[in-house]
């Protein structure tokens, strides 16, 4: 199978990263990942990335001084060289700028711990437990430049119990993201595929 090369962007432990991984060892999974870059030279996901034997990049934001947009340039370019197709964002926790968003427009995942457009931004669990929501879960959607606003590719759905606290919410997010994550990027591999086949 000639499988979408992916890119995957993450600043953190890299929880989703190893589902993406392990989904993509399966080789009717119609992606690969080949690059994972971190903008935190200290992030878990590089080092679970190397244990998979996949090419790891440090792009530290903090040389940049604040410009963002260089920052994105110099993350676009490691994507590029490595001939990536399909970008997913993993916790990557930088807000993005049109650098990165018009060069990947359509072409760019996030996965998202809230069921959009309900609870954008940070603090998603304890924000739904205080809003009494009865359901919470996450979202995977494509990439726009505003934040957490693109269109929905899939959600996943769970109860919230009464005596839930932010962390066992978020632990049961967490496992429904583990699947819906590589779902989603595996259906939008294999129409980036079959899209370049048709053309």
């Amino acid at each position: 199978m000639n499988k979408v090369r992916v890119g995957v962007l993450a600043s953190g432990r890299g929880s989703n990263l190893d589902a993406l991984i392990a989904a993509a060892k399966a080789p009717d999974y119609p992606a690969q990942i080949v690059l994972v870059i971190s903008n935190n030279p200290d992030a878990g996901a590089l080092a679970k990335a190397q244990d998979a034997g996949i090419a790891t990049v440090v792009v530290d934001h903090r040389p940049y001084k604040g410009d963002r947009e260089a920052h994105e340039r110099a993350i676009d370019a490691a994507l590029k060289a490595a001939d990536v197709e399909l970008v997913a964002l993993a916790g990557y926790m930088r807000v993005l700028t049109p650098v990165l968003v018009d060069a990947w427009a359509g072409r760019m995942l996030n996965i998202h711990p809230s069921l959009l457009p309900d609870h954008p931004g940070l603090d998603t669990h304890q924000r739904a437990i205080d809003a009494g929501d009865i359901e919470h879960g996450c979202t995977v959607h494509w990439v726009t430049l505003g934040v957490d606003e693109g269109p929905i590719m899939g959600q996943a759905r769970v109860h919230v119990l009464p005596d839930d606290s932010e962390q066992s919410l978020a632990a049961r997010v967490l496992a429904e993201e583990h699947k819906l994550y590589p779902a989603c990027l595996g259906q939008a591999a294999a129409r980036l595929r079959a899209a370049g086949k048709a053309s």
